[in-house]
């Protein structure tokens, strides 16, 4: 949310009473808000990690009653719409409900879906966005489907609104676990897990004796705990960027995001792949996949010695990397 339009929704300064905000992140100018009276929903994990250092409290789910709730519309409608669910049931009987989204996140099409279910007044429109509060004539007025529920997306699989690919398996992941090898190292970190169908079919190889899944959306993560459950599976919410073990592994397996938000970003699969190379012991092998049109090729050869690409189509592109050689690579770009 920016500046503006919190500072125009609550002219005042701080409304009084409990305060909860669902989807603030975490370089949000929170400075109309009384810390002291607010309390911070956020699953994903930099952000989550960032408000906290600012010292707000924050948390992963909502207990307790508040005086005002806002919420930040998410990119997927569904999510959007759970959160809404979220709070209302959170508030107050006089509480009051705040909506703060991009247009480029739908809120415009929510606000009109919204006026058709109870009234909504104060409608702030700045910086390519809109916030707005809505009056809830009664504790019926959200349709039920609104409300967040686990769903079947793959056979044995459930996932939650909002997750990255909520609506089936990614195609780049089954396209990356088609293309695995039979026997598979030891010791391998899923990066960037998701909710857990592709740890799940690399459990599913010989060989293997530890999988690390790691994932930054909470929802994900848990949605992957219900999903794998096997012994050798270990969970870690964190941010893939900087996660560490305390000993390498012999195989990282990963389809790296490459979106912040709606902005295409190659850095994020970049930070992957250097944090790929850290975790893996010098004969370790990676594995991943990535949309064929993204440039990682120079940042592998930066870390990794052998680069292949060992499958693929005209969308995608599944490589194979191992540390053996980078020095020998290096000497011979110079």
């Amino acid at each position: 949310m920016t500046q503006s339009r919190l500072d125009l929704a609550f002219p005042d300064g701080h409304p009084g009473g409990e305060v909860l905000f669902i989807g603030a992140l975490a370089a949000d100018d929170l400075s109309p808000l009384d810390p002291s009276h607010l309390h911070v929903v956020q699953g994903h994990f930099p952000d989550y990690e960032g408000l906290s250092a600012r010292g707000f409290r924050v948390s992963t789910s909502v207990e307790g009653q508040f005086d005002h709730a806002i919420v930040r519309l998410p990119r997927a409608k569904a999510a959007a719409r759970a959160r809404i669910a979220q709070a209302f049931g959170h508030l107050t009987a006089a509480g009051n409900l705040w909506i703060d989204g991009q247009k480029t996140d739908g809120v415009d099409a929510l606000l009109k879906e919204l006026r058709r279910l109870a009234p909504v007044s104060d409608v702030i429109s700045k910086a390519h966005g809109k916030i707005f509060r809505v009056s809830a004539p009664n504790h019926d007025w959200l349709p039920p489907d609104w409300v967040a529920s686990a769903r079947e997306v793959a056979p044995g699989f459930t996932t939650l609104p909002g997750v990255f690919s909520a609506d089936g398996v990614d195609p780049g992941s089954r396209m990356l676990a088609e293309n695995l090898p039979p026997k598979l190292p030891t010791r391998i970190v899923d990066l960037g897990a998701g909710w857990g169908w592709l740890s799940a079919q690399i459990l599913s190889h010989s060989g293997v004796t530890e999988l690390h899944l790691v994932e930054a959306d909470h929802a994900a993560l848990e949605s992957a705990r219900r999903n794998v459950i096997d012994p050798r599976a270990r969970f870690h919410w964190a941010d893939a960027r900087d996660f560490r073990l305390a000993e390498p592994v012999n195989g990282v397996i990963m389809n790296p995001p490459f979106h912040e938000g709606r902005q295409a970003d190659p850095r994020l699969g970049a930070a992957f792949i250097a944090t790929a190379a850290r975790l893996l012991t010098g004969a370790g092998r990676l594995w991943m996949v990535s949309n064929r049109h993204l440039p990682y090729e120079a940042v592998l050869a930066d870390h990794f010695g052998q680069v292949h690409e060992i499958g693929g189509d005209s969308r995608f592109k599944v490589i194979e990397a191992t540390a053996a050689g980078k020095g020998d690579a290096r000497k011979n770009r110079r």
